[in-house]
């Protein structure tokens, strides 16, 4: 939905002529200048409304025949005016919307480094994009702007861990349980639907009972690790999104006693991140989005940190641009597999869905078995499941 529309949406009178209200609705999205057709005057909180989407959209130009709008900069160059500006939006449009605008008017505006001024900071809506570019903008930000940087984006990966970790955790476990089964386990380790499928030719009818020659168990999680995961995530511009959530995902993977986290973020360089796991604000704030790629030189490290490759999980999270060396790259991939690590490639770890990317990467891991596709931050936990679990993958359907 555009911001446009999105406003027209958001204030909708109890009781209304429908015709007036079409009327409305289509002056709010088209900008009212002189061609829009409808007529329609505005007043009220319509009209702040409509104030607001002007400053930063512009009215539509027909003078040359353009079909798209001018974005003319009518926030003004200060932070207190967009400051104001920020806390209309607020007011009249719901959450959603505001983060569409605010991300339209960094965007399209040049307003990134108002940012790196406290009072803009405090009076955006905060949410994973806007994470993303201050990050990128960390370190051009002065010292005054770092604390309350540092508490936005605390507030976002916060939002974040309750939306994620229980369901993240619960869904491993579950998986970490039935990785681990055995053929002669204890009476509270025996998992009776597996058993009994297992022995359903030794029914006896005249007993009306199963008698289970083999028993299948799994063991339960317990205080030794069983898996080892591996986040290697790219940190070029494209992915900023991605490195919130594996940040968070990391974060909530580390707190698992049974799961040994290692992540590592690269560019040209490679960063291991690991140490600074109990907090995903540090995760965040150690890295450095923008810059080139070499996925080549990230696998290397990664490969140099697997001790139990049968029980190692390797993510790489990128869209497979490499500026390294290719042919070594898929070498790395197809030596992982081989030694038994399940190695999973994600073109992105967003709502968004796949960024642009390299397809002939794409398709040259898929053919080594590792098929590239990218996924939502509600699909990851399943993703990991069916990883430590050694199953199929649930890549989704418009991979």
């Amino acid at each position: 939905m555009t911001a446009e529309a999105g406003a027209a949406e958001a204030m909708t009178p109890a009781a209304v002529d429908p015709a007036q209200e079409r009327l409305r609705r289509w002056r709010l999205v088209l900008g009212g200048d002189a061609a829009d057709g409808t007529g329609c005057a505005l007043s009220g909180r319509d009209a702040a409304m409509d104030g607001a989407l002007t400053s930063l959209y512009g009215k539509a130009d027909r003078r040359q025949g353009q079909r798209g709008r001018d974005r003319s900069a009518g926030l003004g160059a200060s932070a207190p005016s967009v400051a104001r500006w920020l806390g209309d939006i607020r007011t009249y449009f719901p959450s959603s919307v505001v983060q569409v605008m605010q991300r339209d008017a960094i965007d399209r505006l040049g307003l990134a480094t108002l940012l790196l001024e406290p009072e803009m900071l405090e009076a955006v809506e905060a949410d994973v994009h806007l994470v993303g570019t201050l990050l990128s903008l960390n370190k051009a930000m002065p010292e005054t702007t770092k604390e309350t940087a540092r508490a936005v984006v605390g507030k976002v990966v916060e939002d974040l861990e309750k939306r994620l970790a229980t369901r993240t955790r619960a869904t491993l476990t579950g998986a970490l349980d039935r990785s681990a089964r055995i053929s002669r386990p204890r009476h509270h380790d025996i998992d009776w639907n597996r058993t009994i499928a297992a022995n359903l030719k030794h029914y006896l009818p005249e007993y009306r009972t199963v008698v289970p020659e083999r028993l299948i168990g799994y063991g339960r999680a317990s205080q030794s690790t069983k898996k080892e995961v591996v986040l290697c995530i790219d940190q070029s511009g494209s992915m900023a999104a991605s490195v919130v959530y594996a940040s968070v995902f990391g974060a909530v993977l580390a707190s698992m006693r049974t799961i040994s986290t290692r992540l590592v973020v690269f560019d040209t360089a490679v960063v291991d991140l690991t140490d600074q796991l109990d907090d995903p604000v540090d995760v965040l704030f150690g890295t450095q989005l923008g810059g080139g790629t070499d996925i080549n030189r990230a696998l290397a490290y990664c490969q140099s940190q697997i001790t139990r490759p049968a029980d190692t999980v390797v993510v790489l999270i990128s869209d497979l641009y490499e500026g390294g060396i290719r042919d070594e790259m898929l070498k790395r991939v197809a030596a992982m597999k081989a030694s038994g690590v399940q190695f999973v490639a994600l073109l992105a770890l967003s709502d968004e869905g796949a960024p642009a990317y390299d397809r002939e990467h794409a398709a040259a891991l898929a053919a080594l078995g590792a098929p590239a596709f990218a996924c939502t931050p509600d699909l990851f936990p399943e993703v990991m499941a069916a990883a430590i679990e050694k199953r199929p993958l649930p890549i989704p359907d418009t991979a």
